[in-house]
C-alpha cells in the first residue's frame, strides 16, 4: 500500500484528496513569516526549527527513524518575559518530544548556542501520533491472514480503493496492551469518492497492531454490515439548486485596520497583546493588558487552548474504544489548519502563517493559519435615553477578532478570542464539519412502518431503545450518526494587576426575612477564598449559583474592592460517563468545570503531557492531589467547556457552525465603565 506523506488529522489519512485541496485552498497572501525572533514569545523561526533538528542530529541521539512529535518554543520562565523591554535581548530556546525506536526523549536545544541543553528518556508514555502512523498500521493489516479474510468475506479482494487507518484509542484496561503502542485499524471503500467517504467505512471490523513490533495482535470481526447507498456530497457542483446569491455586503476599511500589528504583537484601542501559533493548541494569547489612563495594566499573562476530549457513545467495536483527546493525541502535523480568506476569516482580515515541524523535524508553513480582524455588527456598546432631558446617548459595539481553526479527522473547531472595548474578552469556539457515522444493517422503525399502514404516533412509540438508533440518530437511509460529547479545556494564566492572585467565590444564598415583613426572602452574596486546590474544584450549578472571580487582594479600585476579572460561562454540561469508565478516567480534567493551580510551566495541558494511550488519572487530577496552596499565589485557572451532541437531520451532511462561548470581564477592576469614552463613529 503507499502511503502519502501528506499531512493527516486523525483517520483523514486514509484519503489523500482532502489534504491536497486544504493546500490548494490556502493562498500566499498571509505576511511573510519572521525569520528573527522580537519577543521572548514569538514563535520558533524557520531558522530556529532547523537548528533544533542540526543540534540534535550533530550530537547523535537521533537517526533516520526518528519522530518529531513536537518542536515547540520553550518560553523563558515568567519573570524574565514580564522584565523585558523592546531592545533587550532574548533569550531563545525550542522543546521537542522524539520517539526513538520504542523510546520517548524530551529536549531542550539553546537556540544560540544551537547545543542540546537536555536530553531525557520519559518512561512509560508514548508521545503524540506521527502522522506516518496513521498508514503505518493500515500496510500491517493488509498482510494479515485473518484481516484479509474478514474483508473478503465482504466481498473485498482488491485493495485499490481501500483507505486504512490506525489510531491510538487506548489500552482499556487491557495488561497486556499496556507500555506498548497500539493502534485500532480501521478501512473504507473510497471508490468514486470526491471527500472522504465516511458512510463507506467497513463497520464491524476492526484490528489491534503494535505499531513497534508491526504485530497484529487482535481482529475483532462482529458481522458484515451492508454499505450504504447514499452519497456524502456537499460541493458547489452537487448542490444544484442553489438559493440565489443575496446583495452584497462590504466589509471595506479604506484607510487600513485600527490596529497595529508589530511582529505578533498586536495593539487596538486600549488593548495590548502577544499572539503565536503552537503546533500542539493552536493559539496562544500572551501580555494581554488594558491601557487604563497611563496605566498598562495586566490581565492575562497566559492563555490557551489545552485539551479537547470526543468520546462515543455506541457499545460496538471499534465504536466504544473512540475517545479522542484531539489536542494531545493527534496535534502531531499541527493543530491550526489552512483558512480561506474572505471567507473563514473576513476580507479586511489580516492572515498570519505558522510553522510546524514534519515527522522528521523540518519545518513547514501552514498559510493563514491565523488571522486578526476588527469586526461591527451593528451592536450596542451603550445607551440610554433620559426622560428627564429627553436625549439620548448611545454608542456603537466594535470588537477585534483573533480566530483560528483547527481540523481534527471529521471535525472542524474555530476558536475566536473577541478583545471588546468595555474590557473584556470573550472565547468563543465553534463545531462544525462532519457527523461521524455508521452504516447499520435495518432501517428507522417508523420509516419501515409506514408501508403497513401505521400511524406517525404509533410509529414514534414502536421506536425501543435496542435497535440501531440507540446509540445514534439516522440521518440518511442505513446510515446513524452517532451519540458523542466535546468537550473543551482552556489554560488561563490570569494575572490580574499582577500575578498574586486569589479565587473568590461568590455564593448567591437565599435568605428568609422576618415573618412580618412583606418579603418572605431575598438573595445575598457570601464570598469566600479558596485556599487550596481542593476549594477550587467546581461545578456549575443552576440551583447554587456563584460567581468565579480571580482577586487580587492586595490592588484595590476606587471604592476599595479587590480588583478582579470574573469568569463568566455560557451554555456547559457534564460527563454522564460513570467513574469508573477508562475514556473519563483518561481525560478526568471534565469531572470539573473549574480548576485552579498554583503556576507550574510544565503543567500546561489539562489531560497530561502525554495523553496518548495514557492510563487514568493524569493531568489535572494528579497535579491536584497535592492540594497545593492557592491563596495570594500566582494562579492559573482552567476552565472546561462540554456539549452532549445529539445528532439531528440538519446536521447531515455537513453540520452548520454551533458555538459556544465563556467570558473574562472586569468586576470592580476599573472606576467606571472603560467605554464610557467610546466616540459617536462607529
Amino acid at each position: 500500500m503507499h502511503v502519502s506523506h501528506t499531512s493527516w488529522s486523525r483517520h483523514s489519512r486514509a484519503f489523500a484528496a482532502l489534504a491536497a485541496l486544504a493546500g490548494a485552498l490556502a493562498t500566499s497572501s498571509a505576511p511573510a513569516l519572521a525569520q528573527t525572533a522580537s519577543h521572548p514569545m514569538d514563535p520558533l523561526t524557520h531558522e530556529e526549527h532547523w537548528t533544533v533538528v542540526d543540534a540534535l542530529r550533530e550530537s547523535e541521539r537521533i537517526d533516520e527513524g526518528t519522530g518529531f512529535t513536537l518542536v515547540t518554543l520553550r518560553p523563558p520562565p515568567k519573570e524574565q518575559v514580564l522584565a523585558w523591554r523592546p531592545g533587550s535581548a532574548i533569550p531563545r530556546a525550542a522543546f521537542a518530544i522524539l520517539k526513538v525506536g520504542p523510546d520517548t526523549y524530551e529536549a531542550v536545544v539553546n537556540l544560540a548556542s544551537r547545543e542540546v541543553e537536555s536530553w531525557e528518556r520519559i518512561e512509560g508514555v508514548q508521545p503524540t501520533w506521527l502522522d506516518r502512523e496513521f498508514g503505518t498500521g493500515a500496510a500491517v493489516v493488509l498482510e494479515d491472514p485473518e484481516f484479509r479474510a474478514a474483508l473478503e468475506r465482504r466481498g473485498i479482494t482488491d485493495y485499490a480503493d481501500l483507505a486504512c487507518w490506525g489510531l491510538p484509542l487506548g489500552t482499556f484496561d487491557r495488561p497486556e496492551r499496556r507500555g506498548r503502542r497500539i493502534a485500532t485499524v480501521s478501512c473504507a471503500d473510497t471508490h468514486g469518492a470526491r471527500t472522504f467517504p465516511w458512510n463507506r467505512v467497513v463497520e464491524g471490523l476492526a484490528a489491534y497492531v503494535d505499531m513497534d513490533s508491526r504485530e497484529v495482535l487482535e481482529v475483532v470481526d462482529e458481522g458484515i454490515v451492508p454499505m450504504p447507498e447514499v452519497a456524502y456530497r456537499y460541493d458547489d457542483e452537487t448542490i444544484d439548486p442553489q438559493r440565489p446569491a443575496p446583495t452584497p455586503i462590504s466589509v471595506h476599511q479604506p484607510q487600513g485596520p485600527s490596529f497595529e500589528v508589530d511582529g505578533h504583537v498586536v495593539r487596538w484601542q486600549k488593548w495590548t497583546f502577544h499572539h503565536r501559533v503552537d503546533p500542539r493548541v493552536g493559539l496562544i494569547l500572551s501580555d494581554v493588558r488594558y491601557l487604563d489612563g497611563d496605566r498598562s495594566r495586566s490581565i492575562l499573562y497566559e492563555g490557551h487552548l489545552s485539551e479537547i476530549f470526543v468520546p462515543y457513545m455506541d457499545p460496538a467495536t471499534p465504536w466504544y474504544a473512540f475517545n479522542f483527546l484531539d489536542s494531545g493525541e493527534y496535534s502531531a502535523g499541527g493543530l491550526a489548519k489552512p483558512m480561506t480568506p474572505g471567507f473563514d476569516c473576513p476580507d479586511n482580515a489580516v492572515m498570519f502563517d505558522a510553522l510546524v515541524a514534519g515527522d522528521d523535524g523540518k519545518p513547514a508553513t501552514t498559510s493563514n493559519a491565523s488571522c486578526v480582524f476588527e469586526r461591527y455588527a451593528g451592536d450596542i456598546a451603550w445607551r440610554h435615553l433620559d426622560d428627564f432631558s429627553g436625549t439620548t446617548e448611545t454608542r456603537a459595539k466594535r470588537d477585534l477578532v483573533v480566530r483560528m481553526i483547527a481540523v481534527l479527522g471529521n471535525y472542524d473547531y474555530v476558536f475566536d478570542w473577541v478583545f471588546q472595548q468595555n474590557g473584556t474578552i470573550e472565547v468563543r469556539l465553534a463545531a462544525t464539519g462532519i457527523s461521524n457515522v455508521k452504516a447499520v444493517a435495518q432501517e428507522l422503525a417508523f420509516a419501515a412502518s409506514e408501508a403497513s399502514g401505521m400511524s406517525a404516533a404509533d410509529g414514534a412509540d414502536a421506536l425501543e431503545p435496542n435497535g440501531a438508533d440507540a446509540y445514534g440518530r439516522f440521518v440518511a437511509p442505513n446510515l446513524v450518526a452517532v451519540n458523542h460529547d466535546h468537550f473543551f479545556s482552556f489554560r488561563l494564566d490570569l494575572d490580574v494587576d499582577g500575578p498574586s492572585n486569589s479565587l473568590q467565590v461568590d455564593a448567591l444564598e437565599t435568605v428568609r426575612l422576618a415573618e412580618d415583613h412583606p418579603r418572605k426572602s431575598i438573595w445575598v452574596v457570601e464570598p469566600t477564598i479558596a485556599q487550596r486546590e481542593a476549594d477550587a474544584k467546581r461545578r456549575l450549578d443552576f440551583e447554587r449559583p456563584a460567581l468565579w472571580r480571580v482577586i487580587n487582594p492586595n490592588s484595590r479600585n476606587g471604592v476599595g474592592y479587590p480588583v478582579s476579572y470574573h469568569l463568566l460561562p455560557r451554555s456547559n454540561a457534564l460527563s454522564l460517563m460513570v467513574p469508573e469508565d477508562y475514556p473519563q478516567g483518561r481525560a478526568g480534567f471534565i469531572d470539573h468545570h473549574l480548576w485552579v493551580t498554583p503556576y507550574e510551566p510544565r503543567e500546561r495541558y489539562a489531560a497530561g503531557t502525554y495523553p496518548t494511550l495514557s492510563e487514568p488519572g493524569e493531568g489535572l487530577p494528579r497535579w491536584t492531589a497535592d492540594n497545593r496552596s492557592i491563596a495570594a499565589e500566582d494562579i492559573v485557572v482552567w476552565y472546561t467547556v462540554g456539549m452532549h451532541h445529539v445528532v439531528r437531520a440538519e446536521d447531515f451532511p455537513v453540520m452548520p457552525v454551533s458555538w459556544q462561548a465563556f467570558e473574562l470581564r472586569p468586576f470592580d477592576f476599573f472606576d467606571r465603565n472603560p467605554a464610557i469614552d467610546l466616540p459617536r463613529v462607529p
